[in-house]
This record gives C-alpha cells, sequence and structure tokens, in this order.
C-alpha cells in the first residue's frame, strides 16, 4: 500500500540527504520524493511516499523523529487530503496530427506549451490517474520525453500542521461549524 508522508524539515545542508539515507538504510524504496519551501521561513516540506504497510509505516514515522533537523511527520493515507502530481510529456506531432492532440489536451484539462515542427509539449497537473490516462492516450502519437514531479499532498480543511505553520491564533485557525473543502 502506498503511504504519503508530509514531513516539514530544518530548511539546512545534508537534511534530504539524511532522510533519504534513512528509506535507504530500512531498505525501503521512495516511490517519489518532493521537496519545497513552506510560508514559513527556514522550514522545507518533503512529501515521501512509499509502498509498505501500517507497520512499517509507523516504524518509518518513528524512525523520521529521530534525526535531527526533522520538525513534523505526519502520514496523511488515511486522511482526507488533496494530492497532485505534474508532468511534461513531449510527444511526436506532426501537422495533421495537431488538432487531434489538442483536443485530447482540452480533455484532460491539461496545455500545451510549446510547439515545435515535429513535437508539441505538453503541461498536466492532476491525479496520478489522470496523469497516466493522458499518457496512455498519447501513446499512439509517439511519447519522445516525459517528467513528472511526484506526488504533493495537503489536509483538506482549515486545520494546520501542529508546530509548522507561521503563528497564527487558535481562533484564526479554528474550522467554522460544518465548513466543507471541495476539490476541483
Amino acid at each position: 500500500m502506498l503511504n504519503t508522508f508530509v514531513v516539514y524539515v530544518e530548511d539546512k545542508p545534508g537534511v534530504l540527504t539524511r532522510v533519504a539515507s534513512l528509506f535507504r538504510r530500512r531498505a525501503f524504496n521512495i516511490d517519489s520524493l518532493t521537496v519545497g519551501r513552506t510560508e514559513k521561513q527556514g522550514v522545507s516540506r518533503m512529501t515521501i511516499v512509499v509502498d509498505t504497510d501500517e507497520t512499517g509505516a509507523r516504524r518509518l514515522e518513528a524512525h523520521l523523529y529521530k534525526l535531527i533537523n526533522v520538525l513534523l511527520v505526519e502520514n496523511v493515507t488515511a486522511e482526507a487530503a488533496v494530492y497532485r502530481e505534474l508532468a511534461m510529456i513531449r510527444v511526436t506531432a506532426t501537422a495533421a496530427q495537431r488538432s487531434h492532440i489538442m483536443d485530447l489536451v482540452e480533455v484532460f484539462r491539461a496545455k500545451v506549451v510549446d510547439v515545435s515542427p515535429d513535437s508539441m509539449m505538453i503541461e498536466i497537473t492532476g491525479t496520478d490517474d489522470k496523469i497516466d490516462g493522458l499518457l496512455h492516450v498519447l501513446e499512439g502519437y509517439g511519447v519522445l520525453e516525459m517528467v513528472r514531479t511526484g506526488r504533493v499532498a495537503m489536509r483538506r480543511g482549515a486545520k494546520a500542521a501542529n508546530g509548522a505553520s507561521a503563528g497564527t491564533d487558535s481562533a484564526e485557525a479554528a474550522p467554522a461549524s460544518g465548513t466543507i473543502s471541495y476539490s476541483v
């Protein structure tokens, strides 16, 4: 089962190496890993996707907390969350094929970001299934190159990560009663 961990770490050199080495030493294969800055200066957010069972996920979480520079670890797998991934795909496109490819791009709510005489570059953001679906229909045209960012995740609703957000008042952070968050 794929488990998605959101790990808040100090933004310092060597932190990524220490986290990745932990997974290597424990013989866990990282399915995807994304890292970026957060709204709080000096804090980075890692989204790590690992194929493991519930016991392995609990062990990984405990081991992550033992690392210096790790501030907070959340396993958002069983929580209401929004998952997204970005992909750029270069596909063979003759002049006659361009309109067909552009129709497919529109159906998947993707966009063409570059056109050359013999190819097109498409950018798509969405779930793994959505990106895989577009790739499947583009295979007939000839996929020349593809790059994917890996999964990013954010819990739904107004609840911020404990201790990782910039100082908000507890009254401000409390969700309104009956608040529902919908994803587009």
